[in-house]
């Protein structure tokens, strides 16, 4: 059974977003608008689907969750602070001379972060290895993977899937963050991605994408729990539909704000936009 919660799960999404603005924007830290993407995935994973003990953050049984886009980890420090894992203060002063967090998250297990991933496309076939190696093991634990769709343009993107359901690799799933941008531009105009084209492109990889509200931590976590509880023999996608900069009216899909910090004058544009 799980533990009652204090809020629901739309309130700590808005929540995680509300802090990653507040000390981001303070620190002057970029790659806010890739961070406030993903931030409903990482709510209903880390207060819903994934099996973690905050007080024991090595836990060998505890759900791993490999965070391919490293760049936009704002929220996961946010949450693994809010949890206790990550002291309070590394987060608070983020960015500065006085915390050893990096703008691109780095492996530090007992802090709650289970692999470094600078360099984009690297992330899935970490994944794909530990729950490989965790079934060999018979360990009973799940992993989980973000990448963002921009990395999906990469061979070793494919090259991990083609492991995975060649060998069977069901402890694994699969999250896209599709929020239609890569870096400096929309990936359509770098190259065809999109989430129709990549649909195809996995399902003949003999896989079943599930496509998903990215910004409802409701039904993102549904999604999530019933993608673990399957045992079917093939690892899971799920592809959550984003906004690059959700919450903030003047950064919402804007390429330029990829790494670029608002203006006083920009946020007082409005904070959040008020969609489910």
């Amino acid at each position: 059974m799980r533990k009652k919660r204090t809020m629901s799960l739309k309130q700590k999404a808005d929540h995680i977003r509300n802090d990653v603005v507040g000390v981001a924007v303070r620190n002057k830290a970029g790659h806010i608008a890739p961070s406030l993407s993903c931030a409903d995935i990482l709510v209903a994973l880390y207060y819903g689907a994934m099996s973690y003990k905050s007080e024991d953050p090595l836990w060998e049984g505890r759900d791993r969750l490999i965070f391919s886009k490293a760049h936009g980890c704002y929220a996961l420090y946010s949450i693994l602070a809010d949890k206790g894992v990550l002291p309070k203060e590394e987060w608070e002063n983020f960015y500065t001379e006085k915390s050893s967090l990096l703008g691109c998250m780095e492996l530090e297990v007992a802090h709650g972060l289970e692999a470094g991933c600078g360099s984009l496309g690297h992330g899935l076939p970490l994944a794909v290895g530990a729950a490989f190696g965790a079934r060999l093991q018979k360990k009973k634990y799940h992993v989980f993977c973000i990448v963002g769709d921009g990395e999906t343009q990469e061979g070793t993107t494919w090259e991990a899937l083609q492991f995975a359901v060649k060998h069977k690799v069901d402890n694994l799933t699969i999250i896209v963050d599709m929020n239609g941008l890569q870096a400096m531009d929309f990936t359509v105009n770098v190259l065809d991605r999109t989430k129709d084209d990549l649909k195809k492109r996995l399902k003949g990889f003999g896989l079943s994408p599930v496509v998903c509200p990215g910004h409802d931590a409701v039904k993102l976590e549904t999604v999530l729990c019933k993608s673990k509880s399957a045992k079917n023999g093939v690892p899971k996608v799920i592809i959550a539909d984003t906004v690059k900069g959700f919450s903030l009216k003047c950064m919402e899909n804007v390429p330029k704000f990829h790494f670029r910090i608002p203006t006083d004058k920009e946020l007082d544009m409005g904070r959040f936009c008020g969609r489910k």
